[in-house]
């Protein structure tokens, strides 16, 4: 049994490979990609089985932020053209929500620009929308910057499922991302949001310039804070950001990333999310055969994303299921509700 084999198995008795082994893995795995890929497709199935999770996000707050983060069109230290505008309702929100789970979406995110919140108008907005989405039937997360013990606790007391805190990149990069706070600002807000018993969703932005090196670096800390969900972020350069002159990086080493990924933490979510359709292009359903389990779908903070429909289509042909189906209107008409808005439209052809 070689190396691959070996590590695969290590992987599937749960508690993922170490750092010098996913190196091995890596530097191994170039030389054989697809089958890094298959056993990395193996352990996913294993422990998420035939299930693809869908989440959607809502930009509820943008622009004028003050951290300098290099990657960010909203930060106000970069000039670029994004919108900028204040909090929305928190109707509008749950409207938003209601939409994504007609699409598929098993999660819905608030997520606002700054290191925080702090009006205390936005949080009661907040917590209003956080209600109004656990009523429609939609697992509500949110993405607030900074928190504390204490807003952790009233969040989840809101009815907020889950919390979202990237860490962005390795503790030993991220001065090279962000100046304006300390990356241990970070981890404690993902142990505050722990401490409080909501699951938490934190993971990369990956192609900012960093190696592989500091992507197990990342990968580590997050086994080490128990995430439970790792969403995986590729760069899609703004104009007017610092990083706006990076080159993308190759799919198949974004590819063999999921795949080290999975072997580290064989039993958490993987989620593609933004910037996959520019930078895995044509080999994007391999994404989820290099061993991810999750998708984001839908539109992003400052970037188009991609109509649901192929998601979901995307996930049908690679022989799995989504964890919600797309809620198709009775009437079989292609454009979305137009039987509720008066209008005609092709009828599609009834499955049998």
């Amino acid at each position: 049994m070689d190396m691959i084999d070996n590590l695969k198995n290590k992987a599937l008795r749960g508690k993922g490979i170490r750092e010098s082994e996913t190196l091995e893995l890596f530097i191994e795995g170039c030389a054989a990609p697809w089958r890094v890929f298959a056993a990395a497709s193996e352990i996913r199935e294993h422990f998420k089985g035939k299930e693809i999770i869908l989440c959607s996000i809502t930009n509820a707050k943008s622009g004028k932020c003050s951290e300098d983060c290099g990657f960010c069109a909203q930060s106000s230290h970069h000039a670029t053209r994004v919108s900028s505008y204040p909090l929305k309702s928190a109707e509008q929100m749950i409207a938003e929500a209601a939409q994504a789970k007609k699409d598929g979406a098993e999660f819905f995110s608030i997520v606002t620009s700054g290191k925080r919140v702090k009006a205390k108008k936005e949080w009661e907005e907040i917590y209003k929308a956080i209600s109004g989405m656990r009523r429609i039937g939609i697992s509500p997360c949110a993405s607030l910057g900074m928190i504390d013990a204490e807003k952790a606790r009233e969040l989840k007391a809101a009815g907020l499922f889950r919390y979202h805190h990237n860490l962005e990149t390795a503790r030993s990069f991220f001065k090279k991302i962000c100046t304006t706070h300390d990356y241990e600002e970070n981890v404690e807000t993902i142990r505050a949001a722990k401490a409080a018993g909501l699951s938490v969703c934190a993971g990369a932005l990956f192609g900012m310039g960093e190696g592989m090196t500091h992507r197990i670096e990342l990968a580590a800390a997050l086994r080490d804070l128990d995430v439970d969900s790792i969403p995986v972020n590729l760069l899609h350069p703004i104009k007017g950001t610092p990083l706006s002159h990076l080159p993308p990086l190759p799919p198949m080493e974004i590819l063999m990333t999921i795949a080290v990924l999975r072997f580290m933490l064989p039993d958490k979510d993987i989620k593609l999310c933004g910037g996959k359709e520019k930078n895995l292009r044509q080999l994007l359903p391999l994404g989820i055969i290099a061993g991810a389990n999750s998708l984001m779908t839908g539109n992003y903070l400052t970037t188009t994303g991609r109509d649901s429909r192929l998601d979901h289509e995307m996930i049908a042909d690679l022989g799995l299921s989504p964890t919600r189906e797309l809620d198709i209107c009775r009437c079989g008409m292609e454009e979305r509700n137009a039987c509720l808005s008066g209008k005609t439209a092709k009828k599609k052809p009834t499955r049998k």
